[in-house]
């Protein structure tokens, strides 16, 4: 008689692989705060990958309804390792209602397959299906209150991620896309390599730890590959070569004391280095999810703010 399956992946209960392939994601998860209940803004649920049954989330200042004004488009990817997260869980939808009503925006907030039943390329081939959604006219938001000469795309921690490799793939041939987007941000995105950095030796953070990152690239990157693949260094052996490539500006955020800073910091000075248009900009004593998972009135404000600059800068 064989023995039964045990686990052999835990992320916090949240999700759990087991030894003989099988996933478990739990429903019963808990947030330090409830879904914002505003009134300020409106929100739905739109299907745009009808294949992988994947929906987005549009999110806008509800005083736009009675407006003939279009608004700038952000894109919005959540974070949770490649592996957990939702359009529909408290903290991507409450930051989002923020990003909104503070850049006057219209959100998109897509789901994406999460590994480890899809593992990457996954995910960032669904960030691409959702840009190029916007552009087939099936949605009345879109068409009468988007102005798509101002698309922007950010992404948060894993989002960041993705957001990089969306950057790199308009860099090398925006056109397939059907929209332009105008710059990118990056908050924390989640990178790796084979090397640790001093950062990611350093203290724990609150939430995050070591051991934690790791558990997400073995979850995410494809089966027998190690931490300098492509799609978790953007500099590692076997990279696309970024010099020459035409990048639209990107906007790096992270905080100063996160397991990721050193590796977001390389990121920023190495694109610098190779002449794109990078800013890179740094919180004081800051961990993982300062923005998106906090309710800091004055450092959210802060956060919109630069934001709402770079995204005016660029739509010149």
């Amino acid at each position: 008689m064989g023995s039964l399956p045990y686990i052999v992946e835990d992320c916090m209960g949240v999700l759990q692989l087991y030894s003989d392939g099988t996933v478990f994601r739990s429903d019963d998860i808990r947030f330090p705060f409830p879904i914002a209940d505003d009134s300020s803004v409106v929100f739905r649920d739109v299907l745009y990958d009808a294949v992988h049954g994947l929906h987005l989330r549009l999110i806008k200042p509800a005083v736009s309804l009675n407006s003939n004004t279009k608004l700038p488009v952000l894109f919005f990817l959540h974070g949770g390792g490649f592996c957990v997260g939702s359009r529909s869980w408290a903290n991507p939808h409450n930051c989002c209602v923020r990003l909104a009503l503070g850049l006057e925006a219209l959100v998109i907030v897509p789901d994406y397959r999460l590994a480890p039943e899809n593992r990457l390329p996954a995910a960032v081939e669904d960030g691409e299906k959702a840009i190029e959604w916007v552009k087939k006219g099936e949605d009345a938001w879109i068409e009468e209150g988007a102005d798509l000469e101002r698309v922007f795309v950010m992404g948060d921690s894993s989002g960041g991620n993705i957001a990089h490799h969306l950057a790199v793939g308009f860099g090398s041939d925006g056109g397939r896309f059907g929209v332009r987007v105008r710059g990118f941000v990056l908050m924390a995105p989640f990178f790796g390599g084979v090397v640790r950095t001093k950062s990611e030796e350093g203290p724990p953070e609150d939430f995050l730890n070591l051991d934690a990152l790791d558990r997400f690239w073995r979850l995410s990157l494809p089966l027998g590959e190690d931490r300098d693949h492509p799609l978790a260094n953007p500099f590692g052996p076997l990279s696309k070569n970024l010099e020459g490539m035409n990048l639209e500006p990107i906007m790096v955020m992270v905080g100063e004391n996160e397991l990721l800073k050193d590796r977001v910091q390389h990121y920023a000075k190495t694109l610098s280095q190779l002449g794109h248009r990078i800013e890179y900009v740094e919180f004081e004593g800051k961990q993982h999810g300062f923005f998106t998972s906090s309710q800091d009135t004055q450092l959210g404000d802060q956060v919109l703010a630069i934001i709402k600059r770079f995204m005016l800068q660029n739509s010149l």
